[in-house]
């Protein structure tokens, strides 16, 4: 079922969803299991599944010489997809990137998907690979998420790369996108973000999830320009709650979002870990409360592989 669908069955009612990663190379996917395994209480439609793309490591040969090699350090988001469907009996959505992709490796990637009885996806850009300061497509690759958002609708209406084939089957995928409250890290101004926001979802995108955020004004804020700029589909929240010291840094840092001056004191007055962890379960709370009340379609949880959290959370949210 297409996450659409789900939101329309939800009639008003906000849901539960959360985020995984695939695990690190040589992992079980019974580390997946186990921690999926708590969050189903809580009836989730849908669980996506991020990809991580290649990285470059550069190991040094006898001689001096310098050999770069292609890792993949966390592969298996197909294959994990088809699992969670298969084990679960809910949608699993996963992630499609840009990056690391030619157009003819993503139509592969999406016929796989369809094959597998996969009805959404979530297009986007993808980050640059730690080697690279700014993003660089794949030769014959797509450099924007709208163009990539492009060929999904294009396959949905039964057009292929190779326009000599006959009797082509179109797709049905739903086709979710990522939004920024404050903005993506590489956009001028909010405005020009929304714009091209706005071009993904004119190029076919029908829901919108959110980076982070731990300020729900700026996601009312956010949601208030979308509407205003006659974006009209379903925008869902994404949460993760503060889990150790260590994120004040990391979080602003990594992700380019910024942290209210009352959680950051809070939890740089907490004596350990163990209470950070319980300020940022008890911020996400009352963060998703409010949210509820808003009357958001699904509140969206980035779990990181991490259910513990997550679980305490839900428990006194839904």
């Amino acid at each position: 079922m297409k996450v659409t669908e789900h939101i329309k069955n939800g009639n008003g009612k906000t849901q539960f969803s959360f985020e995984i990663l695939p695990p690190l190379k040589g992992e079980n996917i019974h580390s997946i299991f186990s921690n999926i395994d708590p969050l189903m209480e809580f009836k989730p439609p849908y669980i996506n599944v991020t990809y991580h793309r290649e990285e470059y490591v550069f190991k040094e040969l006898k001689g001096g010489l310098i050999e770069k090699k292609v890792v993949r350090k966390r592969p298996g988001t197909v294959g994990i997809c088809a699992a969670i469907q298969n084990r679960y009996h809910v949608d699993a959505v996963p992630h499609i990137l840009c990056g690391g992709f030619s157009k003819e490796e993503t139509e592969n990637f999406l016929i796989d998907l369809q094959f597998l009885g996969i009805d959404n996806v979530m297009a986007l850009r993808g980050d640059a690979v730690k080697s690279e300061t700014y993003f660089t497509p794949e030769k014959n690759g797509h450099k924007y998420a709208c163009h990539l958002v492009s060929q999904i609708n294009a396959m949905n209406k039964g057009f292929y790369l190779d326009d000599e084939l006959q009797n082509t089957f179109p797709t049905d995928f739903c086709v979710g996108v990522a939004g920024y409250s404050e903005k993506h890290m590489e956009a001028p101004s909010s405005e020009s973000d929304i714009h091209f926001l706005k071009k993904k979802i004119k190029n076919g995108a029908e829901y919108i999830v959110t980076q982070m955020f731990f300020d729900n004004e700026k996601f009312f804020q956010f949601e208030k320009k979308c509407r205003a700029e006659g974006i009209t589909v379903p925008i869902i929240p994404g949460l993760k709650p503060i889990a150790v010291k260590s994120h004040l840094n990391l979080i602003p840092h990594r992700f380019k979002v910024d942290l209210p001056d009352a959680l950051v004191m809070e939890v740089v007055k907490a004596k350990d870990n163990k209470a950070v962890r319980q300020i940022g379960i008890d911020w996400c709370v009352q963060q998703s409360q409010e949210l509820v009340k808003a009357g958001v379609p699904f509140l969206h949880y980035y779990s990181m592989g991490k259910s513990s959290n997550i679980k305490e959370i839900a428990s006194r949210v839904f």
